[in-house]
């Protein structure tokens, strides 16, 4: 069993991120993209320390999430923001890939 502060981290981090970007331009669809993405990586983190089942799979679907959004839009524009983003969804996939592959949920 894994710790769940990677999941916080990131919560943190995405949820922050959204919000930011609200604050800074007035985009609703930051707000609501980072918020969800962020409440899914929380709620993943949530499970794993109190070890309840989905936890790893939670915060590996977010990071699902958060990669298909950003990877192609870093790819496709070279911005700093999407490069970022791109970064942890790869961190994310590969700390709760890694958990959910080799069985330690």
């Amino acid at each position: 069993m894994g710790s769940a502060n990677p999941a916080f981290l990131l919560a943190a981090l995405t949820a922050g991120g959204g919000i930011t970007g609200y604050i800074r331009t007035g985009s609703v669809p930051s707000i609501a993209a980072g918020v969800t993405v962020g409440a899914l990586y929380g709620l993943g983190g949530y499970r794993i320390q109190n070890r309840q089942s989905y936890g790893v799979e939670l915060a590996l679907l977010a990071s699902v999430i958060l990669a298909g959004s950003s990877i192609p839009r870093a790819i496709r524009t070279q911005k700093a923001l999407p490069v970022g983003l791109s970064v942890l969804a790869a961190y994310g996939l590969w700390e709760f890939g890694g958990r959910w592959r080799s069985g330690a949920l």
